[in-house]
């Protein structure tokens, strides 16, 4: 029953412009938005938060609450104005015909309510079929969204089941009715690298299956490369560059879809010989938007007289009619120029060694009936056996999906937890039994952590200056407060902030402004390990690009030890100078970024790799995608953690796999992997990223 009779465009958008009314003043928040999306055809959006990508969606969902209203252009669905629909004919349209799945899975389920309930009533609700014909169409379509023991899920709620499959259960739900259009709001920001990878195959797949239109919002370009035909860009309101996949990713005719290329770590870029070139300035607010070009103020081709005059059209690239750039010089400008490399840096050395950790553990008891309690406990293994080092002026990468126990081995070093067995020296003197509100202040000073969401780690009753200034005294930093004023500015200047931002409340500060601030607070006291917990992964990414440098100069200056806790590799390939990779509280491969991003890899790194999305398309990757989620640490399979999901597992003889953990073994020059497979089926692995054209 795809809605595929009508062979115009699905979706037909004309110079679209939505406000939004306050009692002051209207702020527009799109502007001139044109778009279209063909039957079976996949649209990616792309820009920076606040550009108006949802609000495009919104708008077609017919969904802008009171304050919201189109103020111009219109929007056809199968070429009639959804503005001209009444209230009836439009519900019947939505999650019949139009379908959205948000970011947030949760937001999307009733947690009071069993999935097969919650997926029958679309059936029942839009197509008035039996309970019986719903349940059979539940049960079908759970399959299709590959989850293991489809009568088991319909029979579960909503917090029985891990992200990823909360996710899937509301694309399941989306295509109930087989809609003729789909619209994706970042649906897969929350997820792990591996299951976005399972997400976005089957999004592509079921796109195939039921035909169905696809408007697909992200800030990740290599997402939209991988699951998208064509591609939109917009900037501050409007639409500045649209066409095919490849001509804007090859073929680029606007200066901001350059700039973001430029900011993203795609595998040719390198920390110290080819830096990552952050978009300069901010982004404007709606009400304060420079004449002429939105971009102008950011733009390094910028004119004077020209670029900041009247208003700027959408035009047609020459040679290609659906290709439109909105850049009144994109014919002057040589696109095919070289980028003029950032400061190039010369790679530090590493120091001696400054944290060690040998044989670390952390279990937790916890009741094996947990709402209850009673008498049997179960142990939850979420760090077993951790075994590394660190050194000055090195960044070490810890990457892993969620689950596999980065954050609780963080946990322990800050002195948040303590160890249940081994050790964690720091200078040689044992800390791992120490809890932080028994620790010295030397020590807590020592060891700061950079939080993965700078929104939640700022006190917002408090100045920036203030909460700078309150972790100098705690740190005992200063005589004074003269002289403790003095350090916060110093401290400002070194996250590169201007010095008013001291006066400032948090709520005045963007995302990179309040991450700068906490990234502040952790070097107040002089840190000389610093704990990055997904620093980056909260913020656009344009604004990664300037924190990550930011790091590594402070790094470079202040001869930081680094430990960056990740799930992004391409962050991870372009900052780090070691990784160390965990699964279920094992490191199962440690070795040189170059070692851990060539073969051989440990079968789990070699999935990680394959599920990363990367911007560029002369790019091939070798296609695995991993099935299942991570066992739980508290019943996690015997033998090797990683044996339910291996794609190696039976080329090891013996079912050695099922029965003994593996041994961590050196397999070339200090390169640790914990696996069975032989040094020859090792050697035998290919490269999981290659250029196109080797």
């Amino acid at each position: 029953m795809a809605k595929t009779d009508y062979d115009g465009p699905i979706l037909e958008i004309d110079k679209l412009s939505i406000s939004f009314f306050t009692r002051l003043h209207e702020i527009p928040a799109v502007m001139d938005f044109s778009a279209q999306v063909m039957p079976g055809e996949a649209l990616g959006l792309v820009g920076e938060s606040g550009c108006g990508k949802s609000t495009v969606a919104l708008g077609v969902m017919q969904d802008l609450g009171k304050n919201g209203r189109i103020v111009g252009g219109s929007i056809k669905f199968k070429g009639r104005d959804l503005s001209e629909m009444s209230r009836e004919e439009l519900r019947d349209i939505r999650g019949s015909e139009i379908a959205m799945i948000y970011q947030e899975p949760m937001a999307s389920l009733n947690p009071a309510m069993k999935i097969g309930k919650q997926l029958m009533e679309v059936p029942m609700i839009h197509q008035g079929t039996t309970e019986k014909e719903a349940y059979a169409r539940a049960l079908q379509v759970v399959t299709d969204v590959k989850l293991p023991d489809p009568k088991r899920i319909l029979n579960s709620f909503p917090h029985q089941l891990s992200g990823g499959q909360q996710q899937r259960i509301v694309i399941a739900m989306a295509l109930m009715s087989e809609p003729a259009l789909l619209i994706l709001d970042e649906p897969t920001t929350a997820l792990d690298v591996t299951v976005e990878a399972a997400i976005v195959e089957l999004v592509k797949d079921l796109g195939r299956k039921y035909g169905t239109s696809m408007l697909f919002i992200s800030h990740n370009l290599g997402l939209i490369l991988e699951t998208c035909d064509r591609v939109c860009v917009m900037y501050s309101g409007e639409a500045v560059e649209r066409g095919s996949i490849k001509s804007v990713f090859d073929e680029m005719q606007h200066p901001y879809t350059q700039a973001l290329f430029r900011s993203i770590p795609l595998p040719s870029a390198d920390k110290n010989a080819h830096p990552l070139v952050a978009i300069p300035g901010n982004f404007p607010l709606p009400h304060e938007r420079p004449p002429g070009c939105n971009f102008g103020p950011r733009c390094d081709y910028f004119q004077e007289g020209r670029c900041d005059q009247g208003v700027i059209e959408m035009e047609n690239v020459f040679g290609d009619v659906r290709h439109h750039t909105r850049c009144l010089r994109y014919k002057e400008i040589d696109w095919n120029a070289p980028v003029s490399v950032g400061a190039q840096t010369e790679k530090p050395k590493a120091g001696r060694v400054v944290l060690k950790m040998d044989n670390l553990k952390k279990y937790y008891e916890v009741a094996a009936n947990a709402i209850f309690g009673g008498a049997h406990k179960k142990v939850v293994k979420a760090n077993e056996t951790l075994t590394f080092e660190a050194r000055e002026s090195e960044t070490l990468a810890i990457v892993g999906e969620s689950g596999c126990g980065k954050s609780t081995f963080a946990k322990v070093l800050m002195g948040l937890e303590t160890a249940t067995d081994g050790e964690i020296l720091l200078d040689g003197r044992n800390i791992e039994q120490i809890p932080i509100e028994q620790r010295d202040t030397k020590t807590v000073s020592e060891i700061q952590m950079v939080f993965q969401n700078p929104f939640d780690t700022l006190n917002p009753s408090m100045t920036v200056g203030r909460q700078i200034i309150r972790a100098l005294e705690v740190f005992g930093i200063g005589k004074n407060d003269a002289e403790r004023r003095k350090r916060m500015l110093e401290l400002l200047d070194l996250v590169k902030l201007p010095r008013e931002f001291a006066d400032r409340m948090p709520r005045q500060l963007s995302g990179g402004q309040k991450q700068r601030v906490g990234i502040a607070r952790a070097f107040s006291g002089g840190a000389r390990i610093v704990v990055a917990d997904e620093p980056v992964s909260a913020l656009d990414v344009s604004v990664q690009a300037a924190v990550a440098d930011l790091l590594m100069e402070i790094q470079r200056n202040e001869k930081t030890t680094l430990l960056f806790i990740s799930h992004d590799l391409s962050i991870v390939r372009y900052l780090s100078d070691r990784v160390m990779v965990m699964y279920l509280g094992h490191v199962v491969e440690l070795g040189t970024t170059d070692q851990v991003f060539s073969p051989p890899y440990h079968p789990y790194t070699e999935a990680l790799l394959s599920a990363v999305p990367i911007a560029d398309t002369s790019i091939v990757k070798k296609h695995i995608v991993l099935e299942g989620d991570i066992p739980s640490a508290m019943n996690p399979p015997p033998g090797c953690p990683f044996q339910t999901r291996c794609r190696w597992k039976s080329e090891v003889p013996g079912g050695l796999c099922d029965k003994e953990v593996p041994l961590a073994r050196d397999v070339a020059g200090g390169h640790l992997i914990k696996c069975h497979l032989s040094d020859e089926q090792l050697a035998q692995m290919e490269p999981v990223i290659k250029i196109a054209a080797e």
